[in-house]
């Protein structure tokens, strides 16, 4: 069955109590993920905010074809942020200097993970392949497509490894088989907003 890896070295917060309201099997009610009241517990990652009405949690959607540049890079969880942050800084920097505007949201492409770090695409949606392609690390390419589910996280970056676990234990509970890869939507620019205080869409391809 599909394991997303710890996002993170430190331990997890107490499992999550999972409820699930009578309906379509993937289509859920989202769990009640509440945050953290009492003061942080040093090497315990945040929990995250809690969701809103209408923010997905195993909703099952088809992810569209489209058209993005990106950046190939690695790091591990530790610095995955920093990571992030830098590569989408240089993804901007040579969309600004091509005179392209995104069409879309930022995205992660996660192509390959494990407890210690990942490989990744930091990419940005265009509305068409540029007429002179760049080169190096930047590439222009196609962003996965199929059937995903869709799951949203609130709250902090650090917190992701709570909402990653009960995306775990909800594939588990559906014995749902994912695809080797899962994709993060930012509805702020990563490079640019508080870590603490980030909207983001976590698509899981099924098989």
């Amino acid at each position: 069955m599909f394991s997303l890896p710890k996002r993170l070295a430190a331990p997890l917060l107490a499992a999550l109590a999972l409820t699930f309201a009578a309906g379509p099997a993937l289509a859920q009610t989202p769990p009640a993920i509440a945050p953290a009241e009492s003061m942080p517990i040093p090497g315990v990652p945040p929990a995250p905010l809690p969701l809103q009405p209408g923010d997905a949690f195993g909703e099952e959607v088809m992810l569209p074809e489209r058209t993005i540049i990106f950046l190939k890079g690695q790091g591990t969880w530790e610095s995955a942020f920093a990571t992030l942050v830098d590569a989408y800084k240089s993804l901007n920097q040579y969309l600004d200097k091509q005179g392209i505007k995104p069409n879309g949201l930022a995205m992660t492409i996660y192509t390959q993970t494990d407890d210690r770090g990942f490989t990744f695409e930091a990419a940005l949606p265009v509305a068409a392949a540029p007429a002179n392609p760049p080169t190096g690390d930047i590439a222009v390419g196609r962003a996965p497509t199929g059937r995903a589910l869709k799951f949203v996280h609130r709250g902090s970056y650090d917190a992701m490894d709570s909402t990653y676990e009960a995306i775990t234990n909800h594939l588990d509970e559906k014995q749902l088989d994912a695809k080797d890869m899962f994709i993060e939507e930012y509805v702020s620019d990563p490079a640019t907003v508080n870590s603490d205080n980030m909207v983001v869409t976590v698509y899981v391809p099924v098989k």
